[in-house]
């Protein structure tokens, strides 16, 4: 083959640009992110055109957020509409595949039931068909291309690129817009369906598009089509509504223009209506001009004019004076005093106003727009607050309890006031009290401040001048004593007759003086006297020393009469000083004033100071509570108060007075003296310790009522949470409780001394020699030459004596004892009764041991022992205290040591040595020292001895 001819001529010039290497000629020059900011910014039919460049462009372009964008620029999409919808369609779908699959199914198996074995075993089956799959493929094309793709011809047809009636799957085909009235409601026939916002948002485009730009073109009001085609102002007005929610979806370059534009028509509009408004508020035309241009303003633009408009027409804005003088509220009917009366017409007047008003609103304003809350916030701020302020300012200055009981009446009768108005046709009667409420509580919050502190500093300073006024009554009351039994002492007579007294003593002969230890009586002593003829006989008469002795007798009993002798009671319960005899002395007279401060140990503090301090803080309570209606940042404070004033009851009742009683009462417990009082009732017990006992009941008492005012006026309303143990008044409630068990634990302490003493007083006093030894008046007869007749007077009173039962002493005690442990059931808590319960019988059963200790017991006499020790146990067990049942147990055991007679001291040591018959309570030592208070001990030591320790034996 030749080879090809080379042409001279030189290459021909290309009209391409040379692409530089490494340049891919089909990627886009900008990147997709600054290609859709840009789309953002064209007008629709600049995105249609600019969908027809190319296949990616228009995916760009059709993408539906981007449409969906712009339905929610305008407010009609609905991202939950769209979700049903979805779901719907998926549904749907599946079902539809899921019948299609089994239809499939059914026609295969048909087909197989119907063909020969033998035909379709001798059949392969084709598993990928190329020439099928380029057949589907460009069927697939042509259908895309005729549907809306990059084709010119689909391009010029225009319902592809933005159609308004393009079919939904599902959905039924909706009715053109063709004639003005449905182009009235394009907006609301919208629905929210996802992959079709651009169809959706194509109806709203071709039906107020071109009104838009014609209004917005326009020069004058009467240029624009729109007020052309509707003639109608509610038409008119629905239209205009449409565009400036149309408007709101026009984000190409100029939008803010003709927004502008659009507004300023719509202004020119919105002020005509207006006139024609008030024209008929001024005529009374209320069911004619009043109410058509209300509907037409409230259909542009919600009504917001109008309803300003007419708030402010409103003639109770400026005739206010009609409904009250705030001023009627004082000096009536007397100079100085304040009544609410006057505002509660006041408030009467205003909602007759507003019913009468609301009743006007009904007829005027459809039921979807509120009318009367925005005129009751205009009423409430040009009004309500101009009538509420000069009164709370007036009271301020004159009285703050005044102030306070001003400031809560009113926002009661407010919200009185509040919740008696009706509210409107179509609403909610819940939804229109609350915000009446929120409305005329702001009124009152300049003032929510400064009303809680006034009401908690005018609350803690009752609380501290009840307790001071309380305080100061006692104190006079005591100094009132004082002196009244002061009154009658005569210091320089008293203190000459004890000197005449002493003297006339001290220079008397001795055997004049009785002795302790001596048993002759006073005529034996003055024969005596007579025959020695003793130089101080003159001085020293019998006589005379017995009158003294008498008048001694009868100062004492003065004494202890007047000290005894206060039982009359003021109504704050302090006895009152009214003896029959006033004290002599100085003595007499503290003996006086110290028994009385004892009676009056109950007034330390007092039940009727703690109920008034509750009644304070209730009515402080209560007023502080009304302010917790209103909800929001003031009812929490309110209700911070409220706790507030419970903390400061508790502080108030607890440290200043509660406290310090029991510490007074506590002191004076101690100060209390068994021997100084000359009479002990069997009856009445030891006095202080049961007025404490009376005084821990009071205390509970108080803390009980405590507990119930805590539950009732804050738990059970909601203004504090017991369970929240950083709570300030569950804190201090608790710290109270607290401070009152520990001093009752610290007073039941020095009660219990004081009552071990009053028993130790009774064993000293009350038991008689012949209790446990009966021989012994038979002794003292004999060696003082008693007579026949005198010593079977005392074999008498020895049988008397050893009948089998308890001794007066013990049966004395055993009341004492279980009269003042029974005055605590039910007033302290059961762990500390029973501790002091445990407390006592271990302090009695030591006071029983020194007794024994210092006691003769002959063997007749253990019988009475035994038995004094058998009803101590008895009592023991009543207590229900285990760990004191051993104590009294080795006390019985013990007394068995007395019972066996002299002859049996080996029997007598075996008892003594035995440690497990005590218990363990008693060692062999102590009994041993028990066993020397025997009658006959000296007699039978040396036998025991030998038993016990083998003394006096010798190994021969």
């Amino acid at each position: 083959m030749p080879p090809k001819r080379q042409s001279l001529r030189p290459p021909s010039m290309r009209l391409t640009a040379t692409p530089l290497p490494g340049m891919n000629k089909t990627r886009s020059v900008l990147p997709a992110e600054i290609i859709a900011s840009i789309l953002d910014y064209l007008p629709v039919r600049d995105l249609m055109a600019f969908a027809r460049v190319s296949h990616r462009l228009q995916e760009m372009v059709y993408d539906d957020t981007r449409w969906v964008r712009k339905l929610q620029l305008m407010g009609v999409w609905n991202e939950a509409e769209a979700r049903k919808r979805f779901e719907e369609a998926m549904r749907r779908k599946r079902a539809s595949e899921a019948a299609k699959r089994s239809e499939e199914e059914r026609k295969f198996a048909e087909s197989r039931k119907s063909t020969p074995a033998a035909t379709t075993a001798g059949r392969g089956s084709t598993i990928f068909d190329i020439a099928e799959e380029r057949e589907k493929k460009n069927k697939a094309t042509a259908a895309a291309a005729a549907g809306g793709g990059g084709g010119v011809a689909g391009i010029n047809r225009r319902i592809d690129l933005m159609s308004m009636s393009g079919g939904i799957p599902g959905e039924a085909l909706r009715p053109p817009l063709t004639n003005r009235k449905s182009l009235l409601t394009v907006i609301k026939s919208i629905r929210s369906i996802r992959g079709f916002a651009r169809q959706e948002y194509g109806r709203i485009y071709g039906a107020l598009s071109p009104l838009y730009l014609d209004l917005v073109r326009a020069r004058t009001h009467t240029d624009p089509v729109v007020f052309q085609m509707y003639r109608d102002p509610e038409e008119q007005a629905q239209m205009l509504a449409q565009l400036r929610t149309f408007s709101d979806s026009d984000t190409a370059l100029g939008w803010a223009e003709r927004t502008d534009r659009l507004k300023a028509m719509m202004g020119v509009f919105e002020n005509a209506a207006l006139r024609e408004f008030e024209g008929g508020y001024e005529s009374g035309d209320i069911d004619g001009r009043m109410r058509r241009y209300a509907h037409v303003l409230i259909t542009l633009n919600g009504g917001g004019p109008c309803i300003q408009l007419f708030v402010q027409k409103h003639p109770v804005l400026y005739e206010k004076e009609e409904l009250g003088n705030p001023m009627d509220c004082f000096d009536n009917p007397e100079k100085g005093a304040f009544s609410l009366e006057p505002a509660k017409v006041f408030w009467e007047k205003l909602a007759k106003v507003l019913q009468d008003q609301a009743d006007v609103i009904d007829r005027v304003f459809p039921p979807t727009v509120k009318v009367l809350l925005p005129f009751l916030e205009r009423v409430a701020e040009d009004v309500i607050s101009e009538y509420v302020t000069p009164i709370l300012d007036e009271t301020h200055e004159r009285d703050l309890e005044q102030y306070l009981k001003a400031v809560t009446g009113l926002l009661k009768q407010s919200l009185d006031f509040g919740e008696s108005l009706e509210p409107g046709k179509n609403s909610s009667s819940e939804d229109f009290t609350q915000d009446v409420i929120h409305v005329l509580t702001r009124v009152f919050d300049p003032h929510v401040d400064l009303y809680l502190q006034d009401e908690l500093d005018h609350v803690k300073k009752k609380f501290n001048n009840e307790v001071e006024t309380w305080e100061k009554r006692i104190q006079e009351q005591d100094a009132a004593t004082e002196s009244f039994f002061r009154s009658n002492i005569n210091r320089e007579a008293d203190k000459r007759d004890f000197l005449s007294t002493f003297k006339k003593v001290i220079l008397a002969p001795v055997s004049v003086i009785p002795s302790a230890f001596t048993t002759t009586k006073p005529t034996e002593t003055k024969a005596a006297a007579a025959s020695e003829g003793s130089p101080y006989a003159a001085d020293g008469d019998p006589n005379r020393l017995s009158a003294m002795s008498d008048d001694f007798q009868t100062r004492n009993s003065s004494r202890l009469s007047v000290a005894s002798g206060i039982t009359n009671t003021t109504t704050s319960g302090r006895a009152s000083p009214a003896p029959s005899v006033l004290p002599t002395t100085e003595l007499a007279a503290k003996a006086a004033i110290m028994n009385t401060r004892l009676e009056g140990i109950r007034s330390l503090f007092s039940l009727d100071v703690a109920l008034k301090l509750v009644h304070m803080a209730k009515e402080s309570l209560e007023r502080s509570r009304i302010f917790t209606k209103v909800g929001g940042q003031n009812g929490e404070e309110a209700r911070e108060q409220c706790e507030s004033i419970f903390v400061a009851l508790l502080q108030v009742l607890g440290p200043r007075h509660v406290k310090s009683g029991f510490d007074k009462a506590i002191s004076h417990l101690r100060s209390y003296d068994p021997r100084s009082i000359s009479t002990h009732s069997p009856n009445q017990g030891v006095a202080p310790l049961v007025t404490f006992l009376e005084l821990v009941n009071i205390g509970d008492l108080i803390a009980q009522m405590l507990e119930v005012f805590y539950e009732t006026e804050l738990v059970a309303l909601k203004l504090t949470d017991r369970h929240d143990f950083l709570n300030p008044a569950t804190k201090e409630k608790k710290r109270f409780e607290q401070m009152l068990d520990e001093r009752v634990a610290a007073g039941l302490n020095v009660g219990l001394d004081v009552l071990i003493a009053e028993v130790e007083h009774i064993f000293a006093t009350t038991q008689q020699v012949t209790d446990f030894n009966p021989g012994a008046l038979e002794t003292v007869g004999v060696a003082s030459g008693e007579t026949q007749q005198t010593r079977t007077q005392t074999q008498t009173q020895q049988q008397q004596h050893q009948d089998v039962g308890p001794s007066q002493t013990a049966v004395r005690i055993i009341s004492l004892v279980e009269s003042h442990t029974k005055l605590l059931v039910g007033s302290t808590d059961k762990n500390v009764l029973d501790v002091f319960n445990q407390e006592v019988g271990i302090r009695l059963f030591a006071s029983i041991c020194k007794h024994i200790k210092r006691q003769r017991i002959s063997v007749d006499g253990a019988i009475r022992l035994i038995s004094d020790m058998n009803h101590y146990h008895a009592y023991i067990i009543t207590l229900k205290l285990r760990p004191l049942v051993p104590y009294f147990s080795a006390l019985r055991e013990l007394a068995q040591i007395y019972l066996i007679s002299p002859g049996h001291a080996k029997q007598m040591a075996t008892v003594m040595a035995d440690p497990a018959r005590f218990g363990g309570i008693f060692r062999t030592e102590e009994v041993y020292e028990y066993a020397a208070r025997r009658e006959d001990w000296y007699r039978v030591k040396k036998d025991v001895e030998r038993a016990m320790y083998g003394i006096g034996c010798a190994v021969m």
